[in-house]
């Protein structure tokens, strides 16, 4: 009789179960990868805010008349609480120097216009000495150029921009009419200008003048 078969059925239960548990080794192993990989997803990719929650603090402006003197000249503008494209907070806060607040919308061909104008005139200083501030309002994801965050970043736009909200709680606070819409404040955070239309580089550069005067 031989003793050899027992032996050998053994040997073979004994691979069969080896084989498994490497199997089951693996899978945890695939399992544990595949889970890392999610969370790096997760934590890596940021939705970009295109229109952003807005808090005014502060007294809202008149809304720029067609003609006549602007009622607003003299108040002190709100301060507007907000969000960047990346999320991060932005805030436009009147009163800490001389400050233009510019107001554009993606849709706009004025704006469309302006935007690289005054990036070019930035860039060669015309604006040194005065804060600006943008507010990218009016936004619409049915309407073209959209959306403002990459029309703005095609256009070298380097000014910290807030996103506004759906119902343009920014540009109602500062009693915007039409597009693109320009606010010059003092040091102090009063309202000495407020324009709307293309403007020149003329005539930007005397809306600047203005927060200094």
């Amino acid at each position: 009789m031989s003793t050899t078969a027992p032996h050998q059925g053994s040997s073979k239960r004994s691979v069969v179960l080896i084989g498994l548990a490497l199997a089951v080794v693996v899978v945890i192993g695939l399992v544990a990868i595949a889970a890392t990989r999610n969370n790096d997803k997760t934590v890596s990719t940021s939705a970009t805010v295109e229109m952003g929650t807005v808090t005014v603090n502060g007294a809202v402006l008149a809304p720029l008349p067609d003609s006549g003197p602007d009622p607003s000249i003299g108040a002190k503008a709100p301060e507007l609480v907000g969000q960047a494209f990346d999320g991060a907070v932005e805030r436009i806060t009147p009163g800490s120097g001389p400050m233009v607040v510019m107001f554009v919308a993606h849709w706009c061909p004025h704006c469309q216009r302006e935007v690289p104008r005054i990036s070019e005139w930035v860039k060669a200083g015309l604006a040194n000495g005065v804060s600006l501030k943008s507010v990218a309002t009016g936004t619409d994801a049915e309407l073209p150029n959209y959306p403002p965050s990459a029309w703005l970043a095609g256009e070298q736009w380097a000014i910290p921009t807030l996103a506004d909200n759906a119902k343009t709680a920014a540009a109602n606070a500062y009693g915007l009419t039409s597009f693109p819409y320009f606010v010059a404040l003092d040091a102090s955070g009063k309202v000495t200008a407020r324009s709307s239309g293309e403007l020149t580089e003329d005539q930007f550069s005397k809306l600047l003048a203005t927060t200094k005067s």
